[in-house]
């Protein structure tokens, strides 16, 4: 099978730009077709398109999903994404680009039970599911072509039409042989696209900008592009020897998504491992003082999330990365689960205090072995976690309505 209808199912074994069965131009080519096994789905500006479903005369208004004028962006539909408008934009500057639009304060009880009805469809298909977010996953399709009745792109194919079909959601979908081709394949054709990434990757992604890399963000972008490594293509014709000089074993990872190659295999269990938040430096910083001002905002962050997910953990874990790009990673077992900013901050300053003396590019904060948050017994004496959890609920409630700066911590106003 080299091309498949994605309106009525037709497949062959010839390339084709039309279906020869119901003329339509909705045709997936590639010679591969048959073979890749590796799928990334991305629900198409999953939030926003939530909202436009069930209220249909949003349905050719821009859209933005978000907090108060002081908040940010959740996310926006693809209308306003034309006005230049995007994910984590300060509300003040997406009204700025989009002034039309229709902001909608986020509704994400209804986002995760809307989430749980794709991916039980998902799961139908096969247990090899490994979830990003609400709207995003990898799904691994090995061997199950004689249980589902036809090869993974067939199958994805279905999966596509059915979740339009009964949630009125669209999603994207990229196949490929690996995660990061598969990532890139899903970006290819947006919104309700289908894309195919096989052996002609390397040359594809040779002109690509290294940004575009998982792990590269824009400051170590910078870094490779002052190094003379632009694009893809360049680290691709790099000496692999050279690169791991430069970079320790990050160097050899980049080597090898720069030629298509991703080992990374599609894991379940990774789904709920672990949730963390971290930043990288404009400069290196080395003082305590400047550490921890970078430390505070990702604390509230993750311990957001992780209230907002109905998670917690004993398990924090700081990272910290070098100039010379190596990794320090430090853990601590807490006596009891948390998920709150303070109890994370405490924790992560504590995990800092023996590693001062040198400068860091990075810093992160995270929680590893999440379970279920569990309500704690009510007590006589509460415990300095509980205080804190009922302050830092009621803040979340304060910033859902009037935007994340509604209420600032003092130790933020000291940034």
């Amino acid at each position: 099978m080299r091309a498949i209808c994605r309106d009525c199912l037709w497949s062959g074994d010839r390339r084709s730009v039309r279906c020869p069965t119901c003329d339509s131009r909705r045709v997936i080519s590639h010679d591969q077709l048959a073979e890749l096994t590796i799928a990334h789905l991305d629900c198409d500006a999953f939030y926003a398109s939530v909202e436009k479903r069930d209220r249909p005369e949003l349905r050719d208004r821009p859209v933005i999903v978000g907090g108060g004028k002081r908040g940010v962006a959740a996310t926006c539909c693809y209308i306003a994404r034309q006005y230049g408008v995007h994910s984590a934009m300060p509300m003040f500057k997406a009204l700025k680009a989009c002034p039309d639009a229709v902001v909608i304060k986020p509704d994400f009880p209804k986002y995760v039970t809307e989430s749980k009805w794709i991916f039980d469809a998902i799961g139908r298909l096969t247990p090899l599911v490994q979830t990003l977010s609400l709207d995003e996953a990898w799904i691994d399709l090995s061997g199950t072509e004689r249980l589902n009745g036809g090869p993974p792109a067939l199958q994805l194919v279905q999966l596509q039409a059915w979740i339009e079909a009964e949630t009125g959601l669209t999603v994207s979908i990229g196949l490929a042989a690996n995660r990061f081709l598969a990532k890139i394949a899903s970006e290819l054709d947006k919104p309700r696209g289908f894309s195919v990434l096989g052996a002609e990757a390397p040359v594809l992604l040779g002109p690509k900008p290294v940004s575009i890399l998982p792990g590269v963000g824009p400051v170590f972008s910078r870094t490779l592009r002052s190094d003379g490594y632009a694009t893809i293509g360049d680290l691709a014709a790099a000496d692999p020897r050279d690169l791991i000089t430069r970079y320790g074993e990050n160097g050899l990872r980049l080597h090898d998504l720069a030629h298509g190659r991703d080992a990374r295999a599609v894991n379940p269990a990774r789904k709920r491992k672990g949730m963390s938040a971290e930043t990288t430096f404009n400069e290196d910083l080395t003082s305590a003082a400047e550490l921890e001002a970078e430390l505070w905002p990702l604390c509230e962050k993750l311990a957001s999330k992780a209230r907002r997910d109905g998670v917690a953990s004993r398990a924090v874990v700081l990272k910290l990365r070098r100039t010379d790009f190596r990794i320090v990673t430090r853990r601590i077992s807490l006596p009891e689960p948390v998920q709150t900013a303070r109890a994370l901050f405490a924790a992560g300053r504590a995990l800092m205090a023996p590693e001062l003396g040198i400068p860091y590019r990075l810093i992160g904060i995270g929680l590893g072995e999440i379970g279920a948050a569990v309500e704690a017994p009510s007590a006589l004496f509460e415990s300095a976690e509980a205080r804190a959890l009922k302050t830092e609920t009621a803040i979340d409630v304060l910033r859902a309505k009037f935007g994340y700066d509604a209420v600032v911590a003092g130790r933020a106003l000291k940034r």
